[in-house]
């Protein structure tokens, strides 16, 4: 029965009194004080689990020699039947329409280019030639694109050069001062890499100075299209092409090896540099890997570990890539191309390798080439991709390496004053702002978006982070959760921005000095609008669940038919639960290596794993739900499958009811200083998980549902939600105690 205390409720919703069942709203932080486990602190994340075809697996196993887990993961990504299926597993065989069919405007490029070059005529025709400037951009999609143009036209005999606009004084694209620039030059035609859709005006410049404009870009498509002769951009074509989701590098890379084929100078040499370049722009962009991008991906990560081009030898190099075909440790967590810190270096050079992974660039060679964009000077990496110097090349390569270190120094202190912000003024209200909005000054604009993403990562919420250009002026980035969309919110504030821009997931704005609490005010009233309490938590997708009796080589081996994986064709994210813990340690920078064990059968099944940059989550529990990718080891000539977590809960409820079938679990427990009771009951055919405090106030949680009552009686306790900060900690410290002691049964 709940009796003999009825609580009193402050208007925030926590519970008055010295022995209250709630906590103020610090979810994912450490209590005060909580002497049962003091490491009961886990990531802060909701789970989304696909749903479960079992069968449909199975009848599809039949016909692709596949496991049935393998063809849970095809389900997942929207292929259900066996012709689907084969299509995604042969992809190397796709079969693309011609270029031109596809694009209105390449057929006028191709002839601007092949009047501008004119390769083969006479010496007077030659002298004769047209001068061509590429205006480019700062991030690894727009460099990539540069060298790719530039290596290819250089090589069919044309007369280019390039401009990139200044990250910090410009901005991004193409702008009057640079047409004005290249008209001053002698150039006769501007060709725009992955920008200048929405250059209007330069544009506009450059044919009143009698400049010919071809655009080549693949961002959203304006209400007024530029004056240019020529565009190129995937979103004008129609929508069934296999050619829609390319990034900016892959309109290059179509545009150049049209225009060598059209000069019949399209041999092996220059086709596969362009590929290596297609692949690591391609990646580094987020780029989806489906389709043709999937196709040429593939293909081009298997050139890559055998790549003539000096710089992409050198940045392989130097990045440490593994490239025996394993997975390479991570080092870089909220870059563009996003992943997890990693601490060891990889072989450099192993002989007969086959391919790199998406990941190798992902999380090795992109960040090196986005941190020059950011923080220093992109001619370094247009050297780098352009030269046929290996000494060059290695010079570079160097300088990425060194600039890289740099921009990684400069996100972890801004990371850490960010949060020490968060924690002290924003964290107790954020359950109720639902966004966060952090400004100040004399942080580095070039990598604040990193920031923002490692934020929304740690508090689960959307993040508008900005930095002081002057007293006057505020300029920031922007990073949302799925439920939330950026671009939308920067619409709903334009009244207070100066110029803002982006999409669902990420944008980027400034604004006057004076309007930064308007702003903030705003975009929670925007917040609030679309995102509900349950929103406000990291969302990881799980794929479905496995036995460490199913993790084995041939199983992993398997799992490269998948390949190559990234944007809308993710690793497969695996869950087993009520592991155990049996060893675990810190290593390298705040990494926690650990080995899980798990009995089946009276068989006992172990594994080593890892969890980057988690030391505030060590220790781990000994119980533990969890949910990771796989990954290879290679370490003294041994090659072995590790698990690289990503999340961790405690136990599914089930193992703690199956437990009280069995025997009564009862026990006691401390938290914030306070003694507590915790226990399953039966309330009629469902258990209930009841906790009580030593002034007779019980939280009652039917066991597999988020909503309980709180109260003195059932007649009068309040409906909550277990699942919110103020109910959430000391819920699973009772379950984390009720665990414990059913392991002991």
């Amino acid at each position: 029965m709940l009796d003999k205390f009825t609580p009193e409720f402050s208007p925030s919703g926590r519970t008055c009194g010295s022995a209250a069942l709630t906590q103020s709203p610090t979810e994912g932080n450490p209590p005060a004080a909580l002497s049962h486990r003091p490491h009961q602190q886990l990531p802060n994340q909701r789970w989304q689990i696909y749903p479960q075809k079992t069968e449909l697996a199975q009848q599809m196993a039949q016909t692709t020699s596949l496991s049935p887990l393998i063809n849970q993961l095809l389900i997942n990504r929207g292929i259900e039947t066996p012709e689907q299926a084969q299509v995604f597993l042969n992809s190397g065989n796709l079969i693309l329409p011609s270029p031109l069919e596809d694009f209105p405007d390449l057929g006028m490029s191709l002839e601007l280019l092949h009047n501008a070059i004119a390769p083969s005529a006479t010496p007077e025709a030659i002298a004769s030639q047209e001068k061509i400037a590429i205006c480019g951009d700062y991030d690894a999609d727009g460099m990539t694109s540069t060298a790719l143009l530039l290596r290819s036209l250089r090589w069919l005999g044309a007369q280019v050069d390039y401009a990139i606009p200044s990250r910090m004084h410009e901005g991004y694209g193409i702008n009057k001062r640079i047409v004005e620039e290249f008209h001053s030059e002698g150039v006769g035609l501007i060709l725009t890499v992955d920008n200048g859709i929405s250059a209007f005006e330069p544009i506009e410049r450059a044919r009143e100075l009698g400049l010919k404009v071809i655009i080549t870009d693949h961002h959203d498509i304006p209400q007024q299209l530029p004056p240019a002769h020529a565009i190129l951009n995937p979103k004008l074509i129609r929508e069934s092409s296999p050619y829609r989701g390319i990034a900016g590098v892959g309109v290059a890379y179509i545009l150049a090896v049209s225009l060598a084929q059209k000069l019949g100078q399209a041999n092996d040499d220059i086709l596969t540099s362009m590929l290596e370049l297609f692949t690591l722009g391609t990646i580094a962009d987020l780029a989806p890997l489906t389709g043709v991008n999937r196709h040429w991906v593939k293909s081009g990560l298997q050139h890559l570990p055998k790549s003539k081009l000096p710089g992409v030898r050198a940045l392989i190099q130097m990045s440490g890539v593994n490239l025996n075909g394993g997975q390479a440790d991570k080092q870089d967590k909220g870059t563009k191309s996003t992943g997890k810190q990693g601490g060891r270096q990889g072989d450099k050079s192993i002989p007969n390798s086959k391919s790199l992974k998406p990941e190798d660039i992902g999380f090795r060679l992109g960040p090196r080439i986005n941190a020059i964009g950011r923080i220093a000077d992109p001619q370094i990496i247009i050297e780098l991709l352009t030269t046929d110097d290996m000494g060059i090349a290695l010079e570079k390569a160097m300088q990425c390496e060194a600039i890289n270190r740099q921009r990684q120094e400069m996100c972890e202190e801004i990371e850490k004053q960010a949060r020490e912000i968060v924690e002290i003024e924003y964290l107790p209200s954020l359950q109720q702002d639902r966004v966060l909005v952090i400004v100040k000054s004399d942080w580095h604009h070039g990598v604040i978006g990193i920031v923002a993403s490692r934020l929304v990562e740690r508090y689960g919420v959307p993040v508008f982070i900005g930095t002081y250009e002057d007293e006057e002026q505020i300029r920031g980035s922007a990073r949302g959760i799925p439920e939330f969309h950026v671009f939308d919110a920067l619409e709903y504030s334009q009244d207070l921005l100066g110029k803002f821009g982006g999409h669902k997931a990420a944008g980027g704005f400034s604004l006057p000095s004076q309007n930064l609490e308007a702003l903030r005010s705003r975009l929670s009233e925007f917040a609030n609008q679309c995102l509900e309490p349950q929103h406000l938590k990291p969302l990881l997708k799980i794929d479905t669940s496995a036995k460490l009796n199913q993790i084995h080589h041939q199983f992993y081996q398997q799992l490269n038919v998948l390949e190559p994986c990234g944007i809308d064709n993710p690793d497969p994210v695996f869950w087993t639960s009520n592991v155990r813990v049996t060893e675990q340690q810190i290593v390298g920078k705040g990494h926690i290596k650990l080995t899980i064990t798990q009995t089946i059968d009276d068989s006992e099944y172990k594994i080593k794993a890892i969890a980057w940059r988690w030391r505030e989550y060590f220790p781990l529990p000994p119980r533990l739900d969890i949910a990771y990718k796989l990954r290879e080891n290679h370490f003294n000539g041994n090659t072995t499958i590790e698990l690289e977590l990503l999340g961790v809960r405690l136990p599914t409820q089930s193992h703690i009811f199956f437990a009280a079938q069995s025997a009564p679990l009862r026990t006691t427990f401390e938290y914030n200083q306070q003694h507590y009771t915790c226990g399953i009951y039966k309330n009629g055919s469902v258990p209930e998980l009841r906790i009580g405090n030593l002034e007779g106030k019980i939280l009652a949680v039917p066991l597999g549902h988020s909503i309980g009552l709180l109260g003195s009686s059932r007649q009068q306790a309040i409906q909550v939600d277990v699942s919110q900060p103020q109910y959430n900690q000391i819920f699973q410290t009772a379950l984390q105690a009720l665990s414990e002691l059913s392991n002991e049964y």
